[in-house]
């Protein structure tokens, strides 16, 4: 009787939270970097703001297919829960744990980050990055161990003060009255195979500044009512992400030309000095500041939930499942934690990270493909919610992540070797937690 008191999630999330979390875990620095590098390829105003409209339109796919997925099996750990129910206990055994690596490295990364921002704005702290971002991860580890309820108001804080200083921002760029140029103004034909490469190529990059739109999904089973919340804040959220990102590139457009973006490494911080004068670069390291703490204290979460549903299934220690009073998976949080604080104190996690690309598309392509899989073996499951578009959605979703994982297999064949060798070797690994579990 008492695991079964000790391993049960808080129902205490809403809509807000939902929304909060996928705007939190999705707008980050990436928005403020990743529109020079795309204007550099591109160079074409309404190529660069097609390629945003684009990856929006896969969000909005994709969120579909998560909104019937959780709706469908609302249990802690997102993706992976979907992927053993459609495919078996191994499958969902070795995309759990591809999930909870991707996700556990970002803890330590936004630490770091964040740190190297705090000494921006503060010079003379240059020699404490490591401490500071130390102190950050152990700030918010004892956040969360104080329960769910935290976590989720931190949440809804940090995204509300992120979308301020993001539309006060777009505000002041239309607002600006200095030089115009031709945003148009363009070089070379859309029907070139250059330019349709190269369009591919930044819709990669814009895939990876959405990423984090099926962040509500881990949190299923804490939602008070996931069978209405899940789709509504899901949908809700990921709208807020893309006018948002389109309007964000309008507005970078508005004050500087492609030409000049083009050249740009940090474009929020050049068009922010063009708008606020010598100011504009604190400005912007002040936005990037907020936008990366909601990051961070999404990221503090998820890990932990993935972790206890492993823990739950047999997939790792039985101690997995303790969840404290203020329901927090306690021991998978601290473990999660560790993990960061060891990642800090190395500083360099680059490889891993390549590997976390692999893992999400090998999660993600699993994930569409078990909707359609339980769509034919499980017809008569509840479904609250179903996908738009089945199956053709479907059917695009899983080809373009085949599509990518080859196109990562081809330009990383270091990561897709050391890929292989983990799933070799992780049968074995399955099956001797089979059995001690079965003991």
């Amino acid at each position: 009787m008492t695991n079964q008191k000790t391993n049960h999630l808080k129902k205490a999330l809403g809509v807000g939270f939902g929304i909060a979390i996928l705007v939190g875990s999705s707008i980050g620095v990436g928005i403020l970097r990743t529109p020079g590098t795309i204007a550099g390829v591109l160079d074409n105003y309404w190529l660069i703001i097609a390629c945003w409209l684009v990856g929006g339109v896969y969000v909005l796919i994709g969120v579909g297919t998560y909104a019937e997925l959780a709706t469908m099996l609302p249990k802690a750990g997102g993706s992976y829960n979907y992927i053993k129910r459609a495919f078996g206990n191994y499958a969902g055994f070795l995309t759990g744990w591809y999930d909870f690596i991707n996700n556990a490295l970002a803890p330590a990364l936004f630490c770091i980050v964040i740190s190297e921002f705090i000494v921006v704005l503060f010079p003379s702290l240059k020699s404490q990055i490591t401490i500071i971002a130390l102190g950050l991860l152990v700030a918010f580890t004892l956040l969360h161990s104080s329960g769910i309820k935290s976590g989720s108001i931190m949440q809804q804080i940090t995204s509300i003060i992120k979308v301020l200083f993001f539309v006060g921002f777009i505000v002041a760029c239309f607002r600006y009255s200095g030089v115009k140029f031709d945003p148009t103004e363009s070089h070379s034909s859309i029907l070139e195979m250059s330019v349709i490469i190269g369009f591919f190529k930044s819709l990669q990059m814009v895939l990876g500044t959405y990423e984090g739109w099926s962040s509500g999904c881990f949190f299923a089973e804490e939602d008070e009512n996931p069978s209405k919340n899940i789709p509504k804040s899901l949908y809700s959220g990921a709208i807020v992400v893309i006018v948002i990102y389109v309007i964000m590139n309008m507005a970078f457009l508005y004050v500087l030309p492609v030409s000049a973006l083009a050249n740009s490494t940090f474009v929020a911080s050049d068009v922010a000095n063009v708008v606020f004068g010598q100011n504009g670069s604190v400005i912007v390291t002040v936005i990037a500041v907020f936008s990366i703490l909601g990051i961070l204290n999404a990221y503090m979460m998820i890990p932990a939930r993935i972790l206890f549903g492993l823990s739950r299934d047999g997939f790792f220690i039985q101690k997995g499942t303790t969840v404290n009073k203020g329901g927090t998976p306690i021991v998978t949080l601290l473990i999660s934690s560790s993990i960061a604080f060891v990642m800090i104190c190395i500083g360099s996690f680059e490889i891993l990270f390549s590997l976390g690309a692999f893992m999400a598309v090998i999660v993600w392509g699993f994930a569409y493909a078990a909707l359609i899989k339980l769509r034919i073996s499980e017809p008569d499951l509840p479904r609250p919610h179903k996908s738009w578009g089945y199956p053709l959605t479907s059917i695009i979703m899983v080809l373009f992540s085949i599509a990518l994982f080859f196109g990562f297999a081809y330009s990383d064949r270091k990561s897709f070797l050391i890929i292989t060798i983990i799933t070799l070797l992780s049968y074995p690994i399955f099956l001797l937690l089979n059995r001690t579990h079965k003991n």
